[in-house]
């Protein structure tokens, strides 16, 4: 008979929440992956290596039109597809155990569903028209909302005891969050628009990239206050300090990446894609402070709320 399994190390079944904080949590590595799969289609010019949709040359895998291009192509709407029945098995989940889940988190995923589907839509715009350079920005800028609708879903979700000294940090890692989403929103357009190749070249559309460039100064600034603050801060929740830190590295790493990509005109295609990967690691960071920062000021307010516990005497029964 096989020796029995000692009590201890049974693992108790997972509770609803936790099972879809961990389905929230895998969603968002796919969403992750998939941008930066997205952003190698495009630096390597494989955005219309399927010249059809949602197929590719007619068929769910083009063996024999298979290459480095079109694998990419090929592999990104895989990924999308996967994430999509994700998102419908999130919502069927989130419906299911709604009477002990928080009440918003139906409606969350009924919306990450709902981006997700227009995702599919802009996807397919991208190749039926050709690449136009609208429809791919705004198919990366619906991309990083699906992905940070997700973190502040995962971060909801996470057992979380605030220390309530966060004070206005929340807000200043939400205004930094902001505008590195509109810097990657800029950044997009100039890669969509072949921007830095024209003004290098031509003189023309200098202003699309000059406007990326100038861009990344306030971001830069508020995500440095976010870190600086972050360390002043006394009695700061270690994991807020740690994302603080994070967002710092990911800043300067991006930089970095930026000045790199600038000065080789673009044509190192990693750096490309590395550029890109990290400032979706950075909007994500931020937004996972923000999220934690903002469950932190409501457990202030609780406690600022909560009436003064009686004070012991003599002659109460509460002194026994």
């Amino acid at each position: 008979m096989p020796a029995s399994v000692p009590s201890s190390q049974v693992r108790p079944p997972l509770q609803p929440q936790d099972q879809i904080r961990r389905l929230v949590w895998k969603m968002a590595i796919a969403t992750f992956l998939l941008m930066a799969i997205g952003s190698a289609t495009r630096v390597m010019n494989a955005g219309l290596a399927c010249p059809d949709w949602p197929l590719c040359y007619g068929t769910l895998i083009p063996r024999q039109q298979m290459n480095l291009q079109v694998f990419l192509e090929w592999f990104h709407r895989l990924d999308a597809a996967l994430i999509g029945l994700l998102a419908i098995a999130l919502v069927a989940l989130s419906v299911w155990h709604r009477r002990v889940l928080p009440r918003w988190t139906p409606w969350a995923a009924l919306f990450a569903l709902s981006l997700i589907v227009f995702q599919g839509a802009l996807g397919g715009l991208t190749v039926t028209e050709l690449l136009r350079f609208d429809i791919v920005t705004a198919h990366l800028g619906t991309a990083l909302l699906f992905f940070t609708t997700l973190l502040l879903m995962g971060m909801a979700l996470l057992p979380y005891q605030g220390t309530g000294n966060v004070g206005k940090l929340p807000w200043v890692s939400l205004t930094a969050a902001i505008l590195v989403y509109l810097q990657s929103l800029s950044g997009a357009l100039v890669g969509s628009r072949w921007a830095v190749h024209q003004c290098l070249a031509g003189s023309q559309l200098c202003g699309v990239m000059n406007t990326h460039l100038f861009g990344m100064v306030p971001a830069s600034l508020m995500t440095l206050a976010v870190v600086v603050l972050a360390w002043r801060t006394p009695a700061l929740h270690p994991a807020l300090r740690r994302l603080a830190y994070v967002a710092g590295g990911f800043l300067l790493l991006q930089v970095a990446l930026g000045f790199a990509t600038f000065h080789f005109h673009l044509q190192v295609e990693p750096l490309t894609i590395a550029h890109q990967a990290i400032g979706a690691a950075l909007l994500g960071t931020l937004v996972c402070f923000t999220a934690l920062g903002m469950r932190d000021r409501q457990f202030t307010k609780t406690i600022a709320s909560a009436p003064p516990s009686p004070i012991p005497t003599p002659q109460s029964p509460l002194a026994t």
